[in-house]
């Protein structure tokens, strides 16, 4: 690792969360690992799922599907929207895709489909994709079959699991039974369940959850999981500033005393946004303050005391819980870990030690890639 600013994700605890998750629900396990695995590396993630015992991987696109597809031979399934042209692609690569609307099946049927997989999408209130009408529903199923389209799932997606106090969950999987029984036909994979359902909402008719955010260790009730991701950086200089100076761009924070400022090499290029402008990073046994406006590639930090350059800076991790910091920044913590750069370096722990280093950037400048 050369610049010192980087990810460190625990493999040991996602295997750990994955098991959990498949024993809490004895159901089977389907790992989405889309968006590169939440910023984290989906080929490490599918790995470690595979190993923990998932039944499928999902995805979010074509793309997404055929990188994971060079390191397994287990089932895929890309919960996007999947152009009916790209049919030949998904049989080639035995490639599983959501039925997002009727007119959908009627644009594949037209094309060399035969021996294709796809699971229904029922829209029971997301709004999103999915087939609302039982009735289209069932035509859906119809013309699938009848063209030779292997029907091997049926799911929808609940979109207020994480308010336990809301009825909306219980309306939705109403609605998707109902369409369930009106199709009346057999489905190798019933699933509804995201993470925080997956934990808290139990059914007797799905057969398979459909995991993301919760194998990361955060979910709406994390009590049992084990957080896997910890961002660190290191101080790269330290001086002291006097009274009356400013930090920073814009000059928006001035000193009233002398103080003591370090700067660490981390900024909004890494995903480390400007509005973390004010929050606490955790060094050297002590919480310091973020001063002056985060830069693209550095910030800075006051301190009590002076610490010396290279010492280890947590970002978020042990001290400073990420599902703290989504809330300091009034967002979620899918967005924080989807956002974070592929500047950054990703150290894996497996077996209590770092097994592997990864920078993408690095490996395409090693690879000889132009």
């Amino acid at each position: 690792m050369l610049r010192k600013t980087w990810l460190e994700i625990n493999l040991d605890n996602f295997k750990k969360n994955c098991q959990y998750l498949i024993d809490h629900t004895n159901k089977k396990l389907i790992a989405v690992i889309k968006a590169n695995g939440y910023g984290l590396g989906d080929r490490y993630l599918a790995k470690c799922a595979i190993d923990a015992g998932c039944s499928m991987l999902a995805v979010s696109s074509i793309e997404e599907a055929l990188i994971v597809r060079e390191i397994t031979d287990k089932d895929i399934l890309i919960l996007g929207y999947v152009d009916p042209k790209e049919a030949d692609y998904l049989k080639k690569y035995d490639i599983s895709c959501a039925v997002v609307s009727l007119s959908w099946v009627k644009e594949l049927i037209n094309e060399d489909c035969k021996g294709v997989k796809v699971h229904l999408k029922v829209d029971t209130g997301m709004n999103r994709i999915g087939i609302k009408d039982k009735k289209e529903l069932k035509e859906a199923y119809d013309l699938l079959v009848s063209h030779g389209v292997e029907v091997e799932g049926i799911f929808t997606h609940y979109a207020c699991s994480d308010d336990l106090n809301s009825n909306f969950t219980n309306e939705q999987f109403a609605k998707f039974k109902e369409a369930y029984d009106y199709l009346n036909v057999p489905f190798k994979y019933i699933h509804c369940d995201n993470s925080d359902a997956a934990i808290d909402f139990k059914d007797d008719l799905t057969n398979a959850i459909r995991c993301g955010i919760a194998m990361l260790g955060y979910a709406s009730n994390d009590k049992d999981l084990l957080p896997v991701c910890s961002l660190y950086t290191q101080i790269t200089n330290v001086k002291k500033v006097n009274k009356g100076e400013t930090i920073g761009y814009g000059a928006t924070y001035r000193l009233d005393e002398d103080e003591i400022i370090a700067t660490i090499p981390i900024g909004y290029a890494d995903g480390f946004i400007r509005r973390n402008q004010g929050r606490k990073v955790y060094v050297d046994g002590i919480y310091a303050p973020l001063v002056g406006r985060i830069c693209m590639d550095q910030c800075m930090i006051k301190l009590p005391y002076m610490i010396e350059n290279r010492t280890k800076v947590e970002l978020f991790g042990e001290h400073i819980s990420l599902k703290l910091m989504a809330k300091e920044l009034d967002t979620i913590t899918y967005e924080i870990l989807c956002n974070l750069s592929s500047r950054l370096t990703r150290i894996y722990i497996l077996d209590g030690k770092k097994c592997m280093e990864c920078n993408s950037r690095l490996e395409t400048i090693n690879n000889g890639t132009f």
